[in-house]
């Protein structure tokens, strides 16, 4: 599966964007999307997962009163809600597949994609 993730752009600290991962070929039940970002300079890190499946969610502890993961399964689409959006929240975006249960290690993720880069102006 190819996923593409999009919505990203210059925002206001305070603001919000919605971004899209959407997948070209079949996302399985057992999948899990994950969403992670990427700040110049630094590690990939993990945003928020969903099991495609059941829906079930897991955040990040540092970004879980903000973020919002969600998927619509009949359009192959997951979706990151972001509120209140910092300076501090700018980076690239990324979607991500694993089918390993409970997992937020980006290494056992793959099909990253090219990411949607939010920048967030104070």
């Amino acid at each position: 599966v190819q996923l593409q993730a999009s919505g990203g752009g210059l925002v206001q600290a305070g603001g919000s964007l919605r971004l899209s991962c959407v997948a070209s070929g079949r996302i399985y039940d057992s999948y899990i999307m994950g969403w992670f970002r990427q700040a110049p300079g630094k590690g990939r890190e993990f945003v928020a997962r969903i099991r495609w499946t059941t829906g079930t969610t897991y955040y990040a502890d540092s970004m879980k009163d903000r973020v919002t993961i969600s998927r619509d399964s009949t359009k192959n689409t997951g979706y990151l809600q972001i509120n209140s959006l910092k300076p501090e929240d700018t980076a690239t975006y990324y979607c991500a597949v694993t089918s390993i249960v409970g997992t937020s290690d980006p290494s056992r993720y793959y099909n990253f994609g090219q990411g949607t880069l939010v920048t967030v102006s104070s």
